[in-house]
This record gives structure tokens, C-alpha cells and sequence, in this order.
């Protein structure tokens, strides 16, 4: 089973977005299996994360932010922005997919995991994530 999940993003940072994949999981029906989540975008990234404190989030983002410094001179891809290249470089270094068991209905995450949609661009609109379902 296929969904898409649209999801709207209004600038850099890390959107939890377990909740909505949990809804799809609920919604399929399946109880045991594996769930797969794809981003479509090449500027963007998935992970699973610390969901308990904000500031986690946070450190991740400056840190990747210090790694892969906008504006600099070995970039020649800047049609798009100065934000343009470095978001490539970060969807690059994390990852664009994720894959979670089902177990008894549920995301098998852990107590402190939630789902992250990583936007490395200063302003976007929407992103879509696919969650495939397998039993």
C-alpha cells in the first residue's frame, strides 16, 4: 500500500511529522509489517530523532548549518539561492528515506523517537513524503 502525505513547510528546520504517519498506519489497517518513507524532494531529508526535548532539535540544526555554510565560494550551483547548494549537500549527508516495523498497529519507535522532515531550505511550500506499507 501506497499513500502521499503533503506536508506544508514554512522554512528551515525539523517538522515532526509522526503523527501523520501514524495516521496513515492506522488507517491501512495493517498490524504487522515494515513502513517505508521516501522524501520526492532533493533538498530536503527524513530522520528519526529525539521528540522529548526541542533544544536536540535545535543543537542538530546549527551544527549541520556550521558543517555546510551557505554562501560559499566552491559552490557554482547558486541559480536558485545561496540556500540551494548547501540544502543538496545536507539531503546528501542525511538521508531521503526511512524504514520503521509495524508492530501490532504501531510505529516500533522508541519512547524518546518521533519522524522528522529535515527542510534545509530558508522558504518553502509544500514537500511530499510517500509511506509505503508492506505486510
Amino acid at each position: 500500500m501506497n499513500r502521499l502525505i503533503n506536508l506544508s513547510v514554512e522554512r528551515q528546520g525539523l517538522y515532526d511529522i509522526t503523527h501523520k504517519v501514524s495516521e496513515v498506519v492506522r488507517d491501512s489497517g495493517v498490524s504487522e509489517g515494515l513502513v517505508t518513507l521516501f522524501i520526492q524532494h532533493t533538498s530536503a531529508s527524513l530522520l528519526v530523532q529525539e521528540n522529548a526535548d526541542p533544544a536536540a532539535r535545535e543543537d542538530l540544526e546549527r551544527w549541520l548549518n556550521r558543517l555546510v555554510p551557505e554562501n560559499d565560494a566552491i559552490y557554482t550551483h547558486t541559480l536558485e539561492g545561496p540556500d540551494d547548494m548547501p540544502a543538496h549537500i545536507k539531503s546528501a549527508l542525511t538521508a531521503v528515506n526511512l524504514s520503521i516495523p509495524l508492530i501490532e498497529g504501531r510505529l516500533a519507535l522508541g519512547t524518546w523517537q518521533g519522524i522528522f522532515l529535515w527542510e534545509h531550505r530558508h522558504n518553502r511550500g509544500n514537500r511530499n513524503v510517500v509511506v509505503n506499507i508492506l505486510e
